[in-house]
This record gives structure tokens, C-alpha cells and sequence, in this order.
């Protein structure tokens, strides 16, 4: 398994590779190689910032010699007109960096802005918000970060981080108790410490595995908020709870209202407008 710091670098290679390839022919062939200049990243619409450790890595990347000065941190509200950081150095360095840093950071700080909306109708209450594994292929380490910044909370980062065990799996595995029984036994036989999520159909479903040994937390599937607040009262603290599926910025609210632990949201990364933002000489 790779680090997020090795996933990133897999990443921006990979920008780098399909952006720039052998060369910004249109900088190289305008730009003299000895020009020096500044750039500033400029806030053009209003929202919470995230990215910007990784626009300067971008910038480094390029050119370890660009010299940064940061203004603003990620997680600040921010309005147009603000600067977040601006950047001196070789001209043809800021110029090819310009299309990636700004592709970065203005999903992350779309992702960051959408998060903090929802998290914001939680206010008061006990229960966060989730993501979901809903990213952009190659972006998710960076979208989990951007949900973290906009004050919400990461469900798992992928399938080899903790066992959720959804319908289909107890649907195949012959029902509950075998798939749990399972699940338990696998972690125990590969020594993995792996937590253990169980998605529950019904109040039945939820009555059972609120007793089961091993199970960490309970997922209300496609739950009203009134059958949530029933589940909610029969857990009753026993099992971590979390609300998923049908659930719309109108009606977070009403789901946390129930005393939910988590509610996990595939918009906060699947549904998401960047925010704008430039990179602009100056």
C-alpha cells in the first residue's frame, strides 16, 4: 500500500505528464529563459480554501527555487478579492504550474465549500458529516483531505481499511450472523485490526446486530428519519450509528435531529462545482 505522499507524487506526475508532456512549447517559445516574475493565487468567488500545501508542492515540484509566501490557510472563508499565497521565481515555471494548481485547489476548495455548508446545518449537534468513497480516480486522498478541512469527518479511505459489509455481501454470505461471523474470523486469522460496519435493512436487522459481538457500527440504509430515530433508541450507545442514502442538504438536519452519530454524503465529492480562483502575474 502507498503512502498519501506517494499517491500524491503519482498524481502530479501524472498531471505533469498529460499537461505539460514534452514541453509548454507556447511559454518556451515566448518566455526568455532568465525572465523572473510573481504570480498570486486569486480568490474570485466565496467559499472555504483547501489545496494549497499541494499548489505549492506543484510549484516545487517544477521548480524547487519559487519562493512562497502564504497569506491565508486552508479552512479559512475567504472572498473574492483575497490573496491566498503568491509565488516569485522563474516566469516559465509559474506559467506551466498556472492549469494544475489551479485544477487542485479549486476542487478542493469546491469539496471543502460544500462540506462546510453541510456540516454548518449540523450545528448544535452531535452528529458529523461523512464522505463516501464517491471521488474523483486519483483525487481522493486530496478530496478526503479538502472534507477534513471543511470540517466534516472520512469514512473509510478504500476497501482495505475496514470491513463494511453491505447488503449484497449478506445477501451472497448466506445473512447476518454468517457474514459477521466471517468478517471476524478473517480479521483474526490475516491479524488484521480492521473495524467492522454492518449495513442493516430493517429494524429487525438493526435489533440483531446491536447485540452481535465484533460489530463496530450500524449503517441505516435508506432509513426514514423516523425509523432512524427508532434504530438510533435501540442501538441506544451500544454501536457507533450512521444514516446513508436519500439524504439531501434539505433534510441533514431532520437525520442529525434523530441523535445519529454520522451521516455519510456522496455529494460532498461526487457532486461538486470548483471554486473559481486564478493564478494570475502581477
Amino acid at each position: 500500500m502507498k503512502s498519501k505522499e506517494e499517491l500524491i507524487k503519482d498524481l502530479l506526475d501524472l498531471a505533469f505528464a498529460e499537461d505539460i508532456g514534452d514541453g509548454d512549447h507556447t511559454t518556451l517559445s515566448t518566455i526568455p529563459e532568465e525572465a523572473q516574475g510573481r504570480s498570486k493565487l486569486l480568490i474570485k468567488e466565496k467559499g472555504i480554501v483547501a489545496g494549497t500545501d499541494t499548489a505549492i508542492k506543484v510549484l516545487h515540484e517544477l521548480d524547487p527555487d519559487i519562493k512562497i509566501t502564504k497569506y491565508i490557510e486552508d479552512g479559512s472563508e475567504v472572498n473574492p478579492g483575497d490573496i491566498v499565497f503568491t509565488a516569485e521565481g522563474s516566469v516559465r515555471s509559474l506559467l506551466m504550474a498556472e492549469r494544475t494548481l489551479l485544477n487542485i485547489m479549486q476542487r478542493m476548495s469546491g469539496v471543502a465549500t460544500m462540506t462546510r455548508k453541510y456540516q454548518d446545518k449540523l450545528q448544535g449537534l452531535k452528529t458529523k458529516v461523512l464522505d463516501t468513497r464517491k471521488t474523483t480516480p486519483g483525487m481522493r486522498m486530496l478530496e478526503k483531505e479538502a472534507v477534513k478541512t471543511g470540517g466534516g469527518e472520512n469514512h473509510r479511505i478504500g476497501l482495505f481499511d475496514m470491513i463494511l459489509i453491505k447488503d449484497n455481501h449478506i445477501d451472497f454470505a448466506g445473512g447476518l450472523e454468517k457474514a459477521v461471523e466471517r468478517a471476524i474470523e478473517y480479521c483474526k486469522k490475516n491479524n488484521k485490526n480492521l473495524k467492522i460496519e454492518v449495513e442493516a435493512r430493517t429494524l429487525d436487522d438493526v435489533k440483531r446486530l446491536s447485540e452481535m459481538e465484533g460489530v463496530d457500527r450500524i449503517m441505516f440504509d435508506n432509513f426514514t428519519p423516523q425509523l432512524t430515530k427508532e434504530a438510533v433508541k435501540i442501538v441506544d450507545g451500544k454501536k457507533e450509528t450512521e444514516s446513508s442514502g436519500g439524504i439531501t442538504i434539505e433534510n441533514l438536519r431532520e437525520y442529525g435531529e434523530t441523535g445519529v452519530d454520522y451521516i455519510s454524503v456522496g455529494a460532498l465529492t461526487h457532486s461538486v462545482k470548483g471554486l473559481d480562483m486564478s493564478f494570475k502575474a502581477f
